[in-house]
């Protein structure tokens, strides 16, 4: 019992609980509980097995997930980047991929621009529990991305030269179907958030690392968290560039040492394959010249 991280768990419980859109007050409610019982449960001060076994009923998870012992799966966007924050702050070093590159190192404009391209994507059935649910899901980049300019741990970001070309010739748009005037604007846009990663690598003081690769990598996002006593790997199908997507797919968070070293073993060869630092601006710099 001692080796249970009761920390985690409450974590947990609060991604799952934002990702189904609850407040603490509903949960108390729906379990017979006061609010103050919630509260101490997210900050891992867990009593009783029967409380867990009923707020994974009500959450819609099983057990084990919630008890870190099987793999984490998150159907939306809000519970996915909620675990990402908790991840985050209690990670010593992080290796990510992300298409066209990450969030975190988008520039300050960046955020108005990615909440107009999600309402270019929205599609019409959307309801207002989904507009709600996209409106915190910007809360939370926002909030991850301010605390990464605070940052303690280290991050070694791999970006590929080839999805970076692509986010260029398509400008930061949610469709494709807007009139000429405005891509020409968004092209514009995207080549000034290429420009502001240029200036970000090397900055002095930054425990921040690029690594360009001049391959066209998959589809899905990864990030691999080191913590002190523990590594976790998040595989994420959702997107935060051009043609955004924020509402469908499956991502998912495991402990399993297999699944950990096998990514270890993809980036480590990525990673040697790599421009950095200087030689990354250099061909950055190229590809803005070329195009």
């Amino acid at each position: 019992m001692s080796q249970i991280d009761y920390q985690a768990i409450g974590e947990r419980l609060r991604a799952y609980r934002i990702g189904m859109q609850l407040n603490a007050d509903q949960v108390a409610e729906q379990l017979d509980i006061s609010r103050a019982a919630v509260y101490r449960l997210e900050l891992g001060k867990i009593v009783k097995l029967e409380t867990l076994e009923r707020l994974a009923e009500l959450l819609k998870v099983s057990l084990t997930s919630l008890l870190g012992s099987d793999t984490e799966y998150f159907d939306n966007a809000l519970g996915y980047f909620e675990r990402m924050r908790q991840l985050e702050a209690r990670s010593v070093s992080i290796q990510s991929y992300f298409d066209p590159f990450s969030y975190l190192l988008t520039s300050p404009q960046y955020s108005e621009l990615f909440k107009t391209m999600l309402d270019e994507a929205r599609p019409n059935e959307f309801d207002a529990r989904q507009d709600a649910m996209q409106v915190q899901v910007l809360e939370i980049l926002n909030e991850r991305k301010a605390i990464f300019s605070k940052q303690k741990f280290e991050v070694q970001s791999i970006i590929s030269l080839r999805q970076i070309e692509r986010y260029l010739h398509i400008g930061l748009v949610g469709r494709l179907d807007l009139p000429p005037s405005v891509r020409m604007e968004r092209a514009l846009l995207a080549r000034r958030e290429v420009e502001h990663l240029i200036d970000k690598i090397g900055t002095a003081g930054s425990r921040s690392s690029v690594f360009l690769i001049d391959e066209i990598l998959p589809s899905a996002t990864f990030q691999i968290f080191q913590q002190p006593h523990a590594s976790y790997v998040a595989v994420s199908p959702y997107r935060l560039g051009e043609l955004p997507n924020i509402h469908t797919g499956i991502a998912s968070v495991t402990s399993s040492p297999e699944v950990v070293q096998m990514y270890r073993n993809m980036t480590r060869g990525l990673l040697e394959r790599a421009h950095t630092g200087a030689a990354a601006k250099r061909e950055l710099v190229r590809l803005l010249a070329k195009l």
